[in-house]
């Protein structure tokens, strides 16, 4: 059991210190009616943070867009995911096509208020046993990740 702590405090504080503070988290409501768990509609399907309504995107893939999601992926993101298989956190390769552009980027710039107050954030921490640490990104850089998540889903 002390052998299990040691190794939980170990990785957490591993992200920590790789995570670049969590200044940039914010969890915000999108004014819609709420459900039983406190959640509007809007918070259910598409997540908690900035994103508060939907977003614009076009079916085609914006090219300068998915270079620099890609380019934020490997810098940010790589070193506990990857496409095809688990790591420290879910392989993401179909996560465009299971989860909406809007809560793919409230995923990313809101994932400490994901991990506590949405029942899918919450089902990550339970499997993954950690909660993913801000990575100091802007909606800008999460929009380019969710360019790039987006044409790797339609590519493989």
């Amino acid at each position: 059991m002390k052998s299990l702590l040691t190794l939980l405090f170990s990785i957490t504080l591993i992200f920590t210190a790789c995570s670049g503070g969590n200044s940039g988290q914010q969890a915000d409501s999108s004014g819609e009616p709420e459900q039983e768990q406190g959640l509007s509609d809007f918070e259910m399907e598409h997540g908690i943070g900035p994103i508060t309504e939907r977003i614009d995107i076009s079916d085609d893939i914006d090219e300068d867009l998915r270079v620099r999601g890609q380019e934020i992926f490997e810098m940010k993101c790589e070193m506990c995911h990857n496409m095809e298989g688990r790591m420290v956190g879910p392989a993401l390769g179909d996560v465009a096509e299971r989860r909406s552009p809007e809560y793919l980027m409230n995923m990313v710039l809101n994932p400490g208020g994901m991990a506590r107050n949405h029942p899918e954030g919450q089902k990550l921490v339970q499997e993954y046993m950690t909660v993913m640490p801000f990575q100091n990104v802007t909606e800008e850089d999460a929009r380019a990740l969710v360019e790039y998540l987006r044409d790797y889903s339609m590519n493989n």
